[in-house]
Order: structure tokens, then sequence, then C-alpha cells
């Protein structure tokens, strides 16, 4: 469990909203790791306007990183048929998989 743990922590997506101006990256583990905002966005001054961008985005990165998880973990078990594993997964979140380990 600790090798999966860290291998989740290593793998990285990247969200983003309002055409690339918010941009969140987090890890397959489900932790935000950045968060980058352009300069002219905060200049603008907008704040409800940034807080419904960095939601998205958020939401977009964690999106991306539930299915990063799912890949992984089926490639790390491979071709080992673990009863109950699909519903395992889907019950943290992580997608339901396929016979051959794919996230649907």
């Amino acid at each position: 469990m600790g090798e999966m743990r860290d291998s989740l922590g290593k793998i990285r997506v990247e969200g983003s909203a309002g055409g690339g101006m918010v941009k969140v990256q987090a890890s397959a583990d489900q932790k935000i790791q950045t968060i980058q905002v352009e300069q002219s966005l905060l200049d603008a001054g907008d704040r409800e306007m940034l807080e419904d961008l960095l939601v998205a985005a958020v939401n977009q990165s964690l999106e991306k990183a539930k299915e990063a998880a799912a890949q992984e973990m089926g490639k790390m078990t491979g071709e080992m048929n673990i009863p109950g594993l699909s519903d395992a997964l889907s019950k943290m979140g992580l997608g339901d998989m396929d016979a051959n380990h794919a996230v649907t």
C-alpha cells in the first residue's frame, strides 16, 4: 500500500479555468500541489469571478486526479483478479474499472 501511495503522489494532473487564467495542479493522491493565477485576473479586482474560477479549476484537477489514480491502480494490480477491487475503488470515488482495469 505504501508503494501505491508513493506512486500516486508522484502523478500530476492539471485543471484550468478562464481560458487558462487559473491553473491548479493536483497529485493522484487527491492533494492540491500548486495554484497559479494570471496577474491580469488579480488586477481586475473581480473577487467573485476569481473565486468561481478557482472552484472550477480545483474541481477539474481533482476529477482528473481520481481518473489518474484509478488508471495507476489498475496498472499496479496488473492481471491480478482481486475480488471486489472494482467495488472498493468505486466506493473511494476512483471510478469503475472494467475487467482490463481500465476506467469506465
